[in-house]
C-alpha cells in the first residue's frame, strides 16, 4: 500500500508546478516550531552568496529590532509513518507534494536574491527510509554550500534512526540541526506514534552532541588551522504538548533531562491543535496557548534563573498555573525566602524576585558597586516595580509585614541559604 501511495505521489507531483508545491509544503511546515535564532556566524566566501551574522533566523527579532526570516518548507509531506497527532501521517487524506533537492536549492537562491529570506529551514516527512530522506536533505545543503557558495543560515531537520555518517555530513553544511522528541514520554509515543522510540530519537541527539563537542575541542586546539565547524548553532528539538494527559511536571522533567544530556540550545513546546476527522484518541479541544506560554516561562527559569524543574510544580499540583506566571507562584508559596535586599543579596537570590528580569539583575549588580539602588533606580531600569514590591527591600522600601533590620544588610550567604534548602526539599 505504501508503494502504491508513493507511486501516486510521484504521478501527482509531475502534474504540479513549483508554486503549487510551495503552497502545500510551506503550509505543512508550519507545525514544526523548532527553528530559532542561529547564534552562528558564517562569512560570505569570495564569489559566494549571503552570510549569516548570528543575529537570528525564523521570523526572529534582533536586538536592534530588525526582523529576519527564512524559507521554511518540507521537502515532502508524504510520510511512511502513521503518527496519530500528525496531519502528514500516511493515513491522512491530505493533498501531497514533493520537492526535488534541485527545486529547494533554486527556491532558496531565488528568495534570497529577492531579499525575502536570510536562510533556510528544511524538514521532511519520511520517504522510503530514514537514510534516504536524510540523504535528500543533505543534498540540498551541500549543493547550496559547495556549488553556490551560499553563506546564509541553514537549519536541517535530522531524521532519527538514520546512519551516523549522515549526521556527520549534515553538521558540516548546516548551522543548526534538530531531532524532534515529538512527545514528552515513551508511553506517549507508544500511544500516538508507535513507530517512533524515544531511545532512537535520543541516540540521534547524542550523535549530534558528541560530534559538536569533538568539533569544538578541535577548533580550540587548532585556532590557526580552523577545522570545519559542526552545527555551530547547536541543536534544538520540539515536543507536542496536550495531545496526551502527560502533566507539566513530567514535561519539565523531560526537558531537564534533554538539556542536561545533550546540551540543547532550545526546546520548543507546541500545543496540540485538533484537525478535521482526527483520531478518537486525540483531544477534541486545542491546548490553551497560555499553557504553551507557561511552559516557555518555566523553561526560561530553568535555563537562566537557576530554578529546578521540581520547584515549579509539585506532585499534588503537577500543572502550571494558567492565571499566574511560575516565578510569581514560586515566590508566593515560599514567603520564608523573602524579602530580598537588592543592594546586598547575591545574584542567585535577586533572580528569584518577581518582576526583575535576567538582564536587569546584571545591571543591578553593576550599579550597586557605585551606589545603593532605590525604587526610582529600579523604575529607570524598567523593573516591574509593582510586581516586585512585596518581595524586595531597598533603602526607601520595606514590604508590609517585614521587620526593619538594625544591621545595614543581611549577609549574602544568609539570603541565599534558603535556595539550597528549598531545592533539596522539593
Amino acid at each position: 500500500m505504501l508503494h502504491l501511495s508513493f507511486a501516486k505521489l510521484k504521478a501527482a507531483d509531475a502534474m504540479m508546478n513549483t508554486q503549487q508545491k510551495l503552497e502545500i509544503l510551506a503550509d505543512a511546515a508550519k507545525y514544526d516550531a523548532s527553528c530559532a535564532s542561529s547564534g552562528a556566524k558564517r562569512k560570505a566566501t569570495p564569489g559566494g552568496l549571503g552570510n549569516s551574522d548570528g543575529e537570528g533566523i525564523c521570523h526572529s527579532y534582533t536586538p536592534d529590532g530588525r526582523c529576519v526570516s527564512l524559507l521554511k518548507i518540507l521537502l515532502t509531506n508524504f510520510c511512511t509513518y502513521d503518527c496519530v497527532f500528525c496531519v502528514n501521517r500516511v493515513s491522512s487524506d491530505i493533498q501531497r507534494a514533493r520537492f526535488t533537492p534541485e527545486e529547494v536549492v533554486n527556491l532558496t537562491l531565488d528568495f534570497y536574491k529577492r531579499n525575502y529570506i536570510e536562510g533556510l529551514f528544511l524538514s521532511s516527512g519520511i520517504i522510503q527510509s530514514p537514510d534516504y530522506t536524510m540523504e535528500q536533505l543533505i543534498q540540498v545543503a551541500r549543493t547550496l554550500r559547495q556549488v553556490h557558495k551560499f553563506g546564509g543560515y541553514i537549519h536541517l531537520k535530522t531524521i532519527p534512526g538514520c546512519d551516523e555518517r549522515l549526521i556527520a555530513q549534515a553538521g558540516l553544511y548546516a548551522d543548526r540541526l534538530s531531532a524532534n522528541i515529538e512527545l514528552p514520554t515513551q508511553s506517549d509515543l507508544v500511544q500516538l506514534a508507535p513507530e517512533k522510540k524515544s531511545s532512537v530519537i535520543e541516540t540521534t541527539m547524542n550523535q549530534i552532541h558528541v560530534r559538536k563537542q569533538e568539533s569544538d575541542e578541535d577548533r580550540k586546539k587548532s585556532p590557526n588551522r580552523k577545522p570545519a565547524s559542526f552545527a555551530a548553532a547547536g541543536q534544538s528539538t520540539q515536543m507536542v504538548v496536550g495531545a496526551t494527559s502527560t502533566s507539566d511536571r513530567q514535561i519539565l522533567s523531560t526537558a531537564t533531562h534533554l538539556y542536561g544530556e545533550y546540551k540543547l540550545k532550545r526546546i520548543y513546546y507546541t500545543g496540540f491543535s485538533p484537525y478535521p476527522e482526527a483520531d478518537s484518541r486525540l483531544p477534541l479541544k486545542a491546548t490553551p496557548l497560555i499553557r504553551e506560554h507557561r511552559l516557555y516561562q518555566s523553561d526560561w527559569l530553568m535555563r537562566f534563573y537557576g530554578f529546578d524543574a521540581t520547584e515549579l510544580t509539585t506532585d499534588e499540583n503537577p500543572s502550571l498555573s494558567l492565571t499566574e506566571d511560575p516565578k510569581t507562584t514560586w515566590a508566593r508559596t515560599h514567603p520564608e525566602f523573602f524579602p530580598v535586599d537588592v543592594n546586598a543579596a547575591p545574584r542567585e537570590a535577586i533572580l528569584r524576585v518577581p518582576g526583575i528580569g535576567y538582564r536587569n539583575v546584571e545591571r543591578i549588580l553593576s550599579i550597586r558597586r557605585y551606589h545603593q539602588l532605590v525604587l526610582d533606580d529600579l523604575r529607570k531600569l524598567n523593573v516591574r516595580v509593582k510586581q516586585a514590591l512585596p518581595y524586595l527591600i531597598t533603602p526607601d522600601h520595606i514590604p508590609t509585614g517585614a521587620a526593619p533590620k538594625e544591621e545595614p544588610a543581611t549577609t549574602q550567604m544568609d539570603l541565599f541559604a534558603p535556595v539550597s534548602a528549598l531545592t533539596g526539599s522539593i
